[in-house]
């Protein structure tokens, strides 16, 4: 079929499985079988697209499109995505944004990524920051393994462990930044989300043990909607001044942080 017709096809069969973004997911999706951009596509309209159905059948069963295309851009990198790692999201890019301005005034800052996941924050970091000395842990031997495809894939040097978050971040740093686990269950989440790892996703009580734990200039955390006042009380309890919540490009209140 043409582009044209597959992009009609993709849009119809997402929206009725309930897909939020029906011609944009299927735009993403015949954009990269014709191994092209989203702003690509309107010259390839009348070009042959081959292999859509079990790509179609995947997004259409509510498989994170990062999943299915395999690949997802986070800042300047294009990462390798899969079921190993959660998703990295645009409103993570605000916490890369308030890391790289709290150390900007830092010589080789020495910088500590917990839940590194598939590697994005703490990727995206060293490839801004080629000075820095960058560390990711996570408990997750597969979300490790996958973000050290990424280091290769992307020729960029971290340190990569495997371990406790708070017990790393006790061990003296420049920056600890962080994207906790803030969902209390999955059962709250769209069938997208219920598809990604549960340690990544659903917890509680991680903001305020880093929190404490943290031996740093400075602590900088992702939160949930509606629990940037209740971690900014928990980093001041614990010791934290000049605390701040920032708000990312959708309005919400999604990163706080604190210095020491």
């Amino acid at each position: 079929m043409t582009a044209r017709e597959a992009l009609a096809e993709a849009e119809r069969r997402l929206a009725g499985a309930g897909v939020e973004t029906p011609r944009v997911d299927a735009e993403w999706l015949v954009a990269h079988l014709l191994g092209t951009t989203r702003s690509g596509l309107a010259a390839r309209l009348d070009d042959e697209v081959y292999g859509l159905e079990p790509l179609l059948a995947r997004r259409e069963a509510r498989e994170p499109l990062a999943y299915v295309l395999g690949e997802w851009g986070f800042r300047r990198l294009t990462l390798k995505t899969d079921a190993r790692a959660l998703v990295p999201r645009p409103e993570t890019e605000t916490l890369v944004e308030r890391t790289l301005a709290l150390a900007e005034a830092i010589e080789r800052p020495r910088m500590l990524d917990v839940g590194v996941g598939s590697g994005a924050i703490a990727l995206a970091l060293k490839d801004e920051r080629p000075d820095a000395q960058v560390t990711g842990v996570d408990v997750s031997a597969d979300a490790l393994a996958l973000a050290r495809e990424n280091a290769a894939l992307l020729g960029l040097e971290v340190e990569l462990r495997h371990g406790d978050g708070a017990a790393a971040a006790a061990e003296g740093w420049d920056v600890v930044v962080a994207n906790p686990p803030y969902v209390e269950s999955l059962a709250e989440l769209q069938p997208e989300l219920r598809s990604e790892p549960e340690v990544a996703l659903v917890g509680r009580g991680e903001h305020e043990r880093l929190a404490r734990a943290a031996e740093a200039r400075f602590v900088v955390f992702e939160v949930g909607d509606g629990q940037a006042g209740y971690v900014a009380e928990i980093l001041g309890a614990a010791g934290w001044r000049d605390v701040r919540v920032t708000k990312d490009l959708t309005g919400m209140e999604r990163v706080v942080e604190g210095a020491r």
